[in-house]
């Protein structure tokens, strides 16, 4: 009896959604998480609550978290930094504590073995997850998501309208520039081999971007190839901003700074950075089709903006009240945001039309593509001589390595920590002949493990 009084509550609270769905609207969200689910910064159950409280206020209709503690993908999951079913646990806990049977997520993956992951949530009453169109592994794998409008405002007998998300999480660090232009040009060579052009996309996540000058940040808004030119909405459509622009530290754009929620390196937890906000990482990229509503979705212009933040924060925390009281939220939701995440979450919203772009334009997916692609070091060493040689690709240079080789009992032969600055490296080796294993990895992801058999010089 009980089973079926939550169903008839489930499709009674999803027939509210659609109708509340009339309103034609889709609020995006991105929300870099600072680990949630590694327990670094405290107990998870207390950390839905905090994530509970933000999706009850902000009502998003998509959240990419990002930087979540990588949920395992299977039962054994070795590479996984957070508990089983813990994507379950945020979906029961949080997103639909706050609104009921209202949410659901999209497959997620870790090809990349990473200690970190992005997790999209939608709302179910009004999207409908239709597929994983592309993954590609660099440190995290960077997932390209389908999605298509099943609203009362698309009227019945016509063709629905997809939506493509890709998520993001990119290196961080004001040396990394490279390692970041290569991410993102691997995550655009796969969307390219899958889609004829950008459709209804959307490119967000935290992309630690210290300007419109980084290699990464010219990929995505200036591109060669204009078929796949995103915008990035406070310098267009919105014209708020200007290029070039260089926002690191610089007060001008406090108004758009992500980080940090956080002024003391120690409160509320020592995870994550401190300083204030002084950094616009977190970008919520759109489309040409989404600018000007070419196909029943179109960005509502100025929508775009930082949850949290009242463009008083240069420095100084979320809820610091000595220099300027923010009352830009609630105060429980400020504390909450505070809690949550050394982050600001930024959102935007798209309007939905089912006369904008009538008829519709044709989807530019690519059929029957391989989905994964994963670039991993190639061991091409003579295992008689004592030197090892693998060559990295291109994706990877930059990067900081470390390699570690193991005998047959697991004990650690050598351990050398490199910085892959040409695709051909060279390591010295010398070991008896028997069976070893090489281990390649990062501080957040083992990037690839290789046996090889050493044999007797002749």
């Amino acid at each position: 009896m009980k089973k079926k009084l939550i169903l008839c509550f489930c499709i009674l609270m999803g027939a509210f959604y659609s109708l509340s769905a009339a309103t034609d609207s889709l609020k995006v969200m991105s929300y870099n998480v600072l680990y949630y689910g590694n327990s670094c910064q405290g107990p998870n159950g207390n950390y839905h609550e905090y994530l509970r409280t933000i999706v009850k206020y902000a009502n998003p209709d998509l959240l990419a978290l990002v930087k979540t503690a990588s949920a395992p993908v299977a039962a054994g999951d070795n590479f996984a930094s957070a508990p089983f079913g813990f994507a379950d646990s945020i979906l029961i806990n949080a997103m639909n504590k706050a609104y009921p049977c209202r949410y659901n997520y999209a497959v997620f993956t870790n090809k990349s073995h990473s200690t970190n992951m992005v997790l999209l949530f939608y709302d179910s009453t009004k999207l409908g997850f239709a597929k994983l169109v592309s993954s590609y592994s660099n440190l995290i794998d960077f997932n390209t998501y389908k999605l298509f409008y099943k609203g009362a405002s698309i009227a019945a007998g016509t063709d629905t309208t997809f939506l493509y998300l890709t998520l993001n999480h990119d290196k961080s660090g004001d040396e990394m520039m490279p390692v970041r232009a290569n991410q993102i040009m691997g995550e655009m060579r796969e969307i390219k081999k899958h889609c004829t052009k950008l459709g209804n996309h959307i490119n967000l996540g935290d992309f630690n971007a210290r300007g419109s000058e980084e290699p990464f940040y010219q990929l995505l808004t200036n591109p060669t190839d204009t078929n796949f030119r995103f915008y990035d909405p406070p310098f267009y459509p919105d014209r708020n901003l200007q290029y070039p622009a260089d926002w690191d530290h610089n007060a001008t754009y406090s108004a758009f700074f992500t980080t940090s929620t956080r002024e003391f390196d120690d409160i509320p937890n020592s995870c994550g950075s401190a300083g204030g906000a002084k950094g616009w990482y977190d970008h919520i990229f759109l489309s040409g089709w989404l600018v000007r509503g070419d196909n029943h979705l179109k960005y509502v212009p100025k929508s775009y903006r930082t949850l949290g933040n009242d463009g008083q924060r240069y420095r100084i925390g979320i809820n610091n009240k000595n220099v300027h009281k923010n009352e830009s939220v609630p105060a429980d939701v400020l504390e909450a945001l505070y809690r949550m995440s050394n982050k600001y979450p930024v959102m935007l919203t798209l309007e939905v039309n089912p006369e904008m772009g009538r008829p519709g334009l044709k989807d530019p997916e690519i059929s029957n593509v391989p989905v994964f692609a994963k670039d991993d070091p190639i061991m091409v060493t003579d295992t008689v001589v004592s030197k090892i040689m693998i060559r990295f690709p291109s994706l990877m240079l930059h990067q900081e390595i470390s390699v570690e080789c193991k005998d047959s009992k697991g004990k650690s032969m050598f351990k050398k920590d490199i910085n892959v600055s040409e695709e051909l490296t060279q390591l010295k080796a010398t070991m008896r002949p028997g069976n070893y294993t090489l281990k390649i990895f990062t501080d957040h992801n083992v990037v690839t493990e290789l046996k090889f058999i050493k044999v007797e010089s002749r």
